[in-house]
């Protein structure tokens, strides 16, 4: 395994991240802010609990998983998507260097600075609610799965593109929705029963429910069924990038 290719690409990607830090970390931190302060203020005053949970913390692992979900897919789409706009992705390809170690630098620089996001949006949250975490190893797990998934997905998705209006198709249109669809704001057991069965075919349940259990152990949904869900979608992400490096699709023309 060439470590250095992987280290090179690591280290240029994050330092991408430090050039921008106002819109890489400051601006998501914010919006997230105004969401809690906004939802937790307007809806909190009206919901005292959810299943002995005040209102005010029972959102905020929706809402850090609504940051990881889009940032993930954005830091690693644009990451691939700049050097095939540059045209510099010819010379990566042309270096010694393997599809797994290219995927492992831009991936994993996408599902870092995802994480630390997630773990800064936390920390904000402590300063407004009194927050428990009742398994913080599955917490952390839920983190590092949900950020490695959504970034390959976002490496497709990078390839994917012909312009920067298609990369933000997929995070605003399809996750942003799906997050809001999928219990951020509130338990499903609240929603009617055909809306339930409706609900239970949203994917972005299944992770903001298990991420919700490592805090508070209270889940929509089992919790062995979220982790089946992403290890799905994680593999379903792996063989989408298998397939583009072997056929080449978006990287050859």
């Amino acid at each position: 395994m060439n470590l250095r290719a992987i280290r090179a690409i690591y280290a240029f990607e994050m330092a991408r991240t430090r050039r921008t830090l106002l819109q890489s970390i400051v601006a998501p931190v914010i919006s997230t802010s105004l969401y809690f302060v906004v939802f937790g203020a307007a809806i909190g005053t009206r919901i005292n609990e959810i299943e002995g949970v005040s209102y005010g913390a029972f959102i905020v692992p929706g809402l850090v998983m609504l940051t990881l979900l889009t940032q993930s897919v954005t830091n690693a789409s644009f990451g691939i998507y700049f050097p095939r706009f540059t045209g510099t992705i010819y010379e990566i390809l042309s270096a010694p260097v393997s599809p797994f170690e290219i995927v492992v630098g831009y991936v994993g620089a996408a599902a870092t600075k995802s994480v630390i996001l997630g773990l800064i949006i936390l920390a904000t949250a402590a300063l407004f609610v009194p927050l428990r975490i009742a398994h913080p190893a599955w917490m952390l797990a839920f983190l590092l799965l949900t950020a490695v998934t959504f970034s390959l997905l976002g490496f497709v998705l990078g390839l994917w593109a012909d312009g920067f209006e298609q990369l933000q198709f997929v995070p605003l249109l399809v996750i942003t929705p799906l997050t809001f669809l999928g219990g951020t704001f509130y338990s499903v057991s609240v929603l009617p029963p055909a809306w339930q069965t409706v609900t239970l075919f949203n994917p972005v349940l299944y992770l903001i429910s298990g991420f919700r259990w490592s805090f508070y152990e209270i889940a929509d949904v089992r919790v062995g069924v979220s982790l089946a869900m992403i290890g799905l979608f994680l593999l379903a992400c792996l063989a989408a990038v298998a397939w583009v490096f072997k056929t080449g699709y978006r990287l050859k023309t």
